[in-house]
């Protein structure tokens, strides 16, 4: 049995690399968990008390994000409990940022809300930021001059 933490090379995976991420990422309360713990919930009642969501669908959503490397799962225990489980970003996870600040701008842009946004992207400094195309060169390409060219 492979497990998807590890580096899988196979043929039977899709080809496009958008439809191999929404394998893991496709499902609506797949982005919002991952949310809830980039901004510090870490234990399953806190995401659940923040997302209102049910728990056989919280669970199944952690269940896929740990199997599939992007969140690792720690055992804790506070006096008097039985042992549970908070979750936390792995490298691959943390690299998710990038996507969820893509889909925050996108929508900050294209699904205003009247009274301003949620949350706002800026730097550690506290400089406002974007997310955009960068080439190797480090300038910024504005998306219309960007192409996804097939590799055939």
């Amino acid at each position: 049995m492979v497990r998807m933490t590890e580096l899988v090379v196979a043929d039977d995976l899709p080809a496009c690399s958008i439809e191999r991420s929404l394998q893991v990422l496709g499902e609506r309360w797949t982005l919002l968990v991952l949310r809830e713990i980039f901004a510090g919930r870490h234990r399953f009642a806190e995401i659940r008390g923040a997302l209102d969501i049910a728990p056989n669908l919280l669970s199944a959503r952690l269940k896929t994000l740990v199997a599939a490397g992007v969140l690792e799962a720690r055992a804790y225990q506070e006096p008097g409990s039985r042992q549970r489980q908070s979750y936390h970003l792995t490298p691959a996870g943390r690299e998710l940022k990038l996507v969820l600040g893509a889909l925050q701008q996108w929508g900050d842009e294209h699904r205003p809300r009247t009274v301003g946004p949620s949350a706002l992207r800026r730097s550690k400094e506290g400089r406002p930021v974007r997310v955009a195309f960068v080439g190797e060169d480090g300038v910024e390409i504005p998306t219309r001059d960007v192409a996804f060219v097939l590799n055939t």
